[in-house]
């Protein structure tokens, strides 16, 4: 009877975290090809307060190089340029003087391919 209530209660329990995870997975309308940093990034941002503009992530080719683009969305706060691993290459516009850190002033000029990744649309 013992060794009944253990199995029982250990498939209540796997039921229980099969649910949960289930719950938890939230599917993201992404390209497919999209880097699961960058997916991170969009569940944070559906988790912020809205933006205005509203936030959204680009793709473009830039240096010979795949990048995501995250555009200023208030104030002072600057634009971020990633890779695919979602390392900061830089800050290209936005901020204090609206003209981002200066590290990629041939961003606009350069970038190519431009594909809209995701957009905020609450």
């Amino acid at each position: 009877m013992m060794l009944y209530k253990t199995i029982i209660g250990q498939i209540t329990l796997l039921i229980i975290i099969m649910i949960s995870m289930l719950v938890s997975c939230e599917k993201l309308d992404v390209l497919p090809e999209t880097p699961s940093c960058i997916k991170k990034k969009i569940r944070q941002m559906k988790r912020a307060e809205v933006r205005n503009p509203p936030g959204s992530i680009w793709q473009f080719r830039y240096n010979d190089q795949i990048i995501y683009y995250i555009p200023p969305y208030c104030c002072d706060i600057p634009s971020e340029l990633l890779d695919d691993k979602c390392n900061l290459i830089c800050k290209p516009d936005g901020g204090f003087t609206g003209k981002g850190d200066g590290q990629c002033a041939d961003f606009f000029n350069k970038r190519t391919n431009g594909v809209l990744i995701w957009q905020d649309d609450r």
